[in-house]
């Protein structure tokens, strides 16, 4: 066996001994949400009231074919709020992720397109929470386990 291959059986029995895919999930539903959960922060004052200078941004710099820059004001900065807070919770995971992941792919044929690199980490982060989910430690997981009788047995 080679040096290379014993060091990545090494790396492998280390990460699955201290890295659970349900802390892996975790950090991607945390990390992902925080960067569009902050992003949302900047265009309101007070809970969820739209800064004029919102309403602006959407108007001059984020302007979207086909959808008026007062809606897509507010579709994206109320997406912004909801979306990430169903994603630390781990409630409907999937679907925030994949209306996250849209986001995403607007941002980066409309607005911004030179920003790839940064937009291709955000997608990562989603396709991941798409093919996997929450993880264990989400309520999706908990609703899963409620609603399906085979499932109440089982190891968390």
């Amino acid at each position: 066996m080679s040096t290379v291959s014993r060091l990545d059986q090494l790396c492998a029995r280390i990460s699955r001994r201290f890295l659970p895919p349900a802390l892996v999930l975790l950090v991607a539903r945390v990390g992902i949400a925080s960067v569009f959960y902050m992003s949302g922060r900047t265009k309101v004052t007070e809970l969820l009231t739209l800064k004029p200078s919102t309403y602006a941004l959407f108007r001059y710099e984020y302007a979207l074919p086909l959808i008026s820059p007062e809606l897509a004001a507010r579709l994206a900065t109320y997406a912004e709020h909801v979306l990430p807070i169903l994603l630390v919770m781990g409630l409907l995971t999937r679907p925030a992720a994949v209306g996250l992941l849209i986001m995403t792919a607007v941002i980066q044929i409309f607005v911004y397109p030179a920003a790839w690199s940064t937009h291709l980490s955000w997608t990562a982060l989603l396709l991941v929470l798409i093919a996997y989910g929450g993880g264990t430690w989400s309520l999706d997981r908990l609703i899963k386990r409620k609603c399906s009788p085979s499932l109440k047995g089982a190891q968390p």
